[in-house]
């Protein structure tokens, strides 16, 4: 009963930090990389596809990216998903792949990609936290019901805590690199 708790707790913890990693990926520092194009969405022959379906990428250069679709009549499909993104990009067509060089970063846009990173941090930190009071429940009703005994349980609560105290410091590692990366110019 408690192993099984831990163990669902542990998954939704580190699925909480994978959700952190695809968020941190797509928050831009002062190289490109092509998880920041991970949701653009491509309307592919009616449907909406995501742009790492029908492209390959490249990064020649620290603010260059190359984009090769796999299929060319796609091209300008994809070059106006991409004008029509958040993300600042202005690609050029070149008719065999789309370039796209990426604006130098502004201290002030670093700040607001900082504050970007603590947030989502903070919502990672938050979500593991439920999860423990979650967890903390169900150990909590088992010793109440009687299914296991007090000991067991304070030792299940201290195993909680511990996954928890991990967990959490590897959200504040990966905040902490994320917030050097973006600071660095």
């Amino acid at each position: 009963m408690i192993e099984e708790a831990l163990l669902e707790a542990e998954e939704k913890m580190d699925k909480a930090v994978e959700v952190l990693k695809e968020n941190f990926a797509g928050i831009r520092t002062g190289r490109v990389n092509p998880g920041l194009f991970a949701k653009v969405m491509v309307d592919y022959y009616g449907a909406p596809t995501p742009l790492q379906q029908l492209a390959s990428f490249q990064a020649p250069e620290a603010r260059t990216l190359l984009i090769t679709p796999y299929d060319q009549s796609s091209m300008t499909a994809i070059e106006s998903a991409l004008r029509d993104s958040d993300l600042g990009a202005n690609p050029s067509n070149d008719g065999t792949v789309i370039r796209i060089t990426m604006p130098e970063l502004t201290e002030e846009r670093r700040k607001e990609y900082v504050k970007l990173a603590n947030s989502q941090g903070e919502d990672a930190r938050i979500s593991i936290r439920h999860v423990r009071r979650h967890a903390k429940d169900v150990i909590d009703k088992a010793v109440k019901d009687g299914d296991v005994g007090e000991d067991e349980g304070s030792r299940g609560e201290k195993e909680l805590e511990d996954l928890t105290k991990k967990y959490v410091e590897t959200v504040d590692g990966m905040q902490k690199s994320k917030e050097t990366e973006l600071t660095e110019v």
